[in-house]
């Protein structure tokens, strides 16, 4: 016997493709947020244990090896352009899922093999040759990732929700960098520090290969976006880059300018500040790491309410509040860190929700200011540009400062200059809370 098959009442009907619609919106923000947490994984392991790969991978002294090791993490930001010239066109004639499953293989690929590079011991300068040629890598992959993933969420993204979802992109960010954060202190309590410096350093990296085979997954079972589904049908295709910088200077700009902040600020707390904490005001190695860890938890807790207030009242108040009250508690905070342990937490935790309007709205903002057949393309080159100057040299230029004046608050100046920048591309950039990405905001408002 056969059953029949149900018919469905309009309701019923209209309720399924509600789900079916909620159920694709959630894997795709997992499989966006995957990504970023395999990027940022690799940077938290990294900063984390900056003073196990010095030792191990670059000669001389203490302060120089960390000097190198900094500056090495410099490098793979020098090649971010090149990736995002290259990733971000091809996510707008091919795709952006399809560049996504790759850039999460080559950056999981990259982290893995710093893992397995032998010491200076063992092969003297091929052990920082290598680990420069892996960032390098990493770089190159992640001037794709960070651009095409904040695009494929803001596209699948309801306009009038862009904020609250797209803050769970950073929230991946923190989650992958407090992920390897957690790992670098577990192991190191675990096995103690002659062991970190042996091979135990080592483990942490060895992770990021299952991440990101199972990124990639998730990214290969999605659908492109819909608005990126429209613009192919419609055969109008993405134009050249010359056309891309002749037409949309105006945003390229402006998120250049907002970047410089963002990034001064971003690196300078989550990937230097182990360092600083450590080597400038005195924590053991195991405190220096704890104090970002329990900062990025309080982070990770207020940046859906950041997204949601943001979809609320709007992206330019948030990036306002932000900047006003970083250049107003900047110094007065790194005074209270240099204090102790207690300090150094209370000072990061407040630091770090003075930065949270920013970095939860990162996705919902950059996407919307550049119309769909540039959006990959112009945000990867755009941000990353800026993000290759300002924000992977940020560590180096904070330690450079503080060894050339003695002062230990130049991370904070460091910050306030970044930060006066940022207001001033902020005067230039139109509100997109509850625009539609089929908009192209920067005609709009200049008509």
């Amino acid at each position: 016997m056969i059953a029949s098959a149900k018919i469905l009442s309009a309701p019923e009907a209209e309720a399924d493709r509600a789900m079916a619609d909620r159920a694709t919106l959630r894997r795709a923000i997992t499989a966006s947020a995957l990504g970023n947490a395999t990027e940022w994984f690799d940077y938290g392991i990294y900063a984390y244990g900056v003073t196990y790969i010095s030792a191990a991978l670059f000669p001389g002294n203490v302060d120089d090896a960390v000097l190198f090791a900094l500056a090495t993490f410099a490098i793979s930001f020098i090649v971010r352009p090149l990736g995002g010239l290259f990733w971000g066109p091809m996510g707008d004639r091919l795709g952006r899922k399809s560049v996504l499953a790759l850039t999460i293989l080559l950056m999981s690929g990259a982290t893995l093999a710093v893992g397995l590079i032998p010491s200076y011991a063992q092969i003297g300068w091929g052990a920082p040759a290598m680990l420069i040629a892996l960032r390098m890598v990493q770089g190159f992959s992640t001037g794709g990732e960070y651009g095409g993933a904040a695009t494929f969420m803001a596209e699948y993204a309801p306009d009038d929700r862009r904020g609250f979802y797209g803050s769970f992109l950073e929230f991946g960010t923190l989650a992958g960098f407090s992920f390897g954060a957690v790992l670098m202190l577990g192991f190191s309590l675990l096995l103690g520090d002659a062991v970190m410096h042996d091979w135990g350093w080592r483990i942490p990296f060895l992770v990021a290969a299952p991440m990101g085979l199972i990124g990639m997954y998730l990214r290969s079972k999605m659908e492109d976006t819909p608005v990126f589904r429209e613009q192919a049908a419609d055969g109008s295709g993405s134009p050249a880059l010359k056309t891309l910088v002749r037409e949309h200077w105006r945003p390229m700009m402006v998120v250049s300018g907002l970047v410089v902040a963002l990034n001064v600020v971003n690196y300078t707390l989550l990937s230097y500040m182990p360092t600083y904490l450590q080597r400038r005001i005195g924590l053991s190695s195991d405190e220096a790491l704890l104090v970002p860890i329990i900062g990025m938890l309080f982070m990770m807790l207020f940046l859906p309410f950041a997204g949601h207030l943001s979809d609320r009242i709007g992206r330019r108040p948030m990036w306002r509040l932000s900047f006003v009250g970083l250049l107003l508690a900047v110094v007065p905070l790194y005074m209270l860190m240099a204090t102790g342990l207690v300090g150094a937490i209370l000072g990061f935790v407040l630091l770090g929700l003075l930065y949270v309007p920013q970095l939860a709205t990162i996705s919902a903002t950059f996407p919307a200011l550049f119309p769909t057949p540039v959006r990959f393309a112009g945000f990867a080159i755009a941000y990353n540009m800026s993000t290759s100057i300002f924000g992977g040299t940020a560590p180096a230029i904070s330690s450079s400062l503080i060894g050339a004046t003695g002062d230990e608050l130049m991370p904070a100046f460091y910050m306030m200059l970044a930060c006066l920048v940022g207001l001033v591309a902020l005067r230039f950039m139109p509100e997109t809370a509850g625009r539609s990405l089929r908009e192209n905001v920067f005609r709009r408002a200049n008509t």
